[in-house]
């Protein structure tokens, strides 16, 4: 099953994790890919942190790599691009969101996830650093079986077309748009 998470609203990715946690309460594993976010760290970091026993079924063979977790947040983007204060090469962040989505086709034939969520991707997309034509090739083989989500601002309409579920997250109010910044725990 193919689900898109799209528009300008908050609780994209939260509404992904939220699925996560369903497909890990029925004993099976989920993977989150994230395309856009970089290296800071965010809540649901500290949640898998915290969290990691549960999550484990054996031990690293590599430290740093949660190769053997049930539950998996790899971030592959490099941050923001061309705002905040964003000084990286356009061409270094299309090369991460194309290694992400190099890394999205291994781990899709693996067999070992039940849940796959392209965090983001919609939003890789309208920045132009893949193209809908290079996510439709990798996710038209996705097992039928397994869920699969993609999420973010602006999902294309190919992507719409294709899903079997599609959530529009329609902002009414942010206090974002009263000058607030980003807000601990709510945000990040």
């Amino acid at each position: 099953m193919l689900i898109v998470f799209t528009g300008n609203g908050k609780g994209k990715t939260t509404a992904s994790l939220g699925q996560m946690i369903r497909v890990l309460g029925r004993g099976k594993s989920a993977l989150m890919i994230q395309f856009i976010k970089g290296p800071w760290r965010s809540g649901e970091d500290e949640f898998v942190e915290q969290f990691e026993k549960f999550f484990r079924e054996s031990r690293d063979p590599e430290p740093g790599r949660r190769t053997d977790s049930k539950f998996q947040i790899r971030k592959m983007g490099l941050g923001f691009v061309g705002i905040l204060g964003d000084k990286l090469p356009r061409e270094e962040h299309q090369k991460a969101a194309e290694n992400a989505l190099e890394f999205f086709k291994k781990e899709a034939v693996s067999g070992k996830w039940q849940l796959i969520v392209l965090d983001e991707i919609n939003v890789a997309v309208s920045l132009g650093l893949l193209k809908p034509t290079q996510v439709i090739e990798a996710v038209k083989d996705y097992p039928k079986e397994k869920l699969l989500i993609m999420s973010g601002r602006n999902a294309p309409q190919e992507f719409v077309d294709i899903a079997n579920l599609v959530t529009e997250m329609k902002e009414i109010k942010h206090p974002f748009n009263d000058g607030e910044l980003a807000k601990y725990g709510i945000e990040f």
